[in-house]
């Protein structure tokens, strides 16, 4: 894989896999479901006067720079992230990965 960038996708619990899902339909070739929790403006909820933190599902998936737009579109329309308190996403250039032979290209003899 030559110019990689990794899309990072902070979702609701329950919709880490409505990511993996559309990224890969949209050609990644897998990700990674990490759990998290955090507070958003449009999340502040309490219970009985206490702040209650969501849960989150952060996915990290490594794609190709050419693909990072199109693959980018369909986690924010599957997750739903143009809708307040659903998550964000956002793309990170990435220098240098290792690990995933199967997806590097080998280089000219």
């Amino acid at each position: 894989m030559l110019n990689p960038c990794l899309i990072v996708s902070v979702v609701r619990k329950g919709w880490g896999d409505t990511v993996l899902k559309a990224s890969m339909e949209a050609g990644a070739h897998g990700g990674t479901v990490m759990f998290g929790r955090g507070i958003g403006r449009n999340e502040q909820q309490r219970v009985f006067g206490i702040q209650i933190e969501p849960e989150k599902e952060i996915v990290l998936t490594l794609v190709p720079r050419e693909m990072q737009d199109v693959i980018l579109q369909e986690i924010v329309r599957a997750a739903e992230l143009t809708a307040p308190g659903h998550g964000l996403a956002f793309v990170v250039p990435v220098e240098q990965f290792a690990g995933i032979a199967h997806l590097v290209e080998a280089p000219p003899s």
